[in-house]
């Protein structure tokens, strides 16, 4: 898995007008941040493995009863 943690000045690809949105919150944003996103997001989209997911069907159906 890559991960780009901060990007040089200057290439950051095509520049977004001054004062756009994306413009304004890349200024907030420490350089860190964008490559903490993909790894969280990467994470939240993996598949639960099997055995959790049983687990978590097996507490399911005891709140059934």
């Amino acid at each position: 898995m890559e991960l780009a943690l901060s990007h040089p000045t200057g290439q950051n690809g095509p520049k977004k007008p001054p004062g756009s949105r994306s413009e304004i919150q890349r200024n907030r944003e420490p350089g860190w941040a964008n490559g903490l996103r993909k790894l969280y997001n990467n994470v939240v989209n993996e598949p639960l493995p099997d055995s959790f997911d049983d687990l978590l069907k097996k507490l399911d159906k005891g709140d059934d009863a």
